[in-house]
């Protein structure tokens, strides 16, 4: 995955170095006048451009070899440069759902919506792999928590979509604006910055996509209530000079020092335990009913069509 786009030939020479099978590219910043220059060969292009404005724009390559087609996801009117492509698993392996995406920052709350929706038909597949410059570098992903209303809006869609997010380390002058996002523990390994592209000021990510099923151990932890000492949490809490701390404090800061405390205290009073099986990412309130409700209630994928 690369941000920005830089020469075809340099791409092309990487590439052929490489044998990438997908490769997914934001802000390609074309238009019309590059139709007869962006086609590689080995490789089936799928690009989506930025209408009405220069800028923008993402595109993916899937290696000839695989069989793919375009979806076109939801039917809203509110434009967004995202693209999707289901990829046909090989004998005994799912298809794979991989889609490539660019937020402006001054992207409105209409697009996101938008873009969310996308997200969550997508999410049903049985496998996705999500890549792009999604442009929110207050989200502090240990913590699961952003500064910005808009930040604090896609790590609702993340949540609800049971997404994991892999990427660890800064992608552009220290920020982490570059992702990828996943619905399947393991589908996703040897993450690997390779440096930037041509004139690029994004780091290149290079992944493994682990095409056939296989057990991993979970690293999702969850808390243990049941060996928690609640005396000590609620005395913990109960030490804090709450009036002191929160005076002339706004709401938002208010919540982040209640919180930084929450967090001390369970952190000493209630241990973590790792999560195993085929239940690691459903969340403790997913029981069996809810679950089976959830599933009678999802649609089948609608619009998709080969291009």
């Amino acid at each position: 995955m690369g941000s920005t786009w830089a020469p075809q030939e340099e791409l092309e020479t990487c590439v052929c170095l490489q044998g990438y099978d997908l490769i997914g590219i934001t802000e390609t910043w074309w238009d019309s006048s590059y139709d007869w220059s962006v086609g590689m060969e080995g490789y089936r292009l799928f690009r989506k451009d930025r209408q009405g404005r220069q800028g923008g724009g993402v595109t993916l390559y899937v290696n000839h070899q695989l069989e793919c087609m375009e979806l076109h996801l939801g039917m809203d009117e509110e434009p967004t440069e995202s693209l999707w492509v289901r990829i046909k698993g090989s004998t005994g392996a799912g298809n794979i759902i991989a889609g490539v995406c660019y937020r402006p920052p001054d992207q409105g709350d209409r697009a996101d919506e938008a873009f969310y929706r996308q997200i969550g038909a997508a999410s049903r597949s049985q496998a996705l792999v999500l890549m792009g410059d999604f442009n929110h570098p207050d989200i502090c992903w240990r913590d699961n928590a952003a500064e910005r209303k808009q930040s604090r809006k896609f790590l609702e869609c993340v949540d609800d979509n049971f997404l994991l997010q892999v990427i660890e380390e800064p992608t552009r002058r220290g920020a982490m604006l570059d992702l990828i996002l996943t619905n399947k523990e393991g589908l996703v390994g040897d993450i690997k910055l390779k440096g930037s592209l041509g004139c690029s000021d994004h780091e290149m990510v290079e992944v493994k996509i682990l095409r056939a099923a296989r057990r991993v151990r979970s690293k999702l932890t969850t808390l243990d209530f049941r060996r928690a000492d609640f005396g000590l949490f609620r005395d913990l809490l109960g030490r804090v000079p709450w009036d002191k701390a929160l005076e002339g404090r706004g709401a938002q800061d208010s919540w982040l020092i209640f919180k930084g405390h929450l967090l001390q205290a369970q952190e000493q009073c209630i241990p973590a335990k790792r999560k195993s099986g085929k239940n690691a990412r459903r969340p403790v309130w997913m029981n069996k009913e809810l679950l089976g409700k959830v599933k009678k209630r999802k649609p089948s994928e609608g619009g998709s069509k080969a291009r």
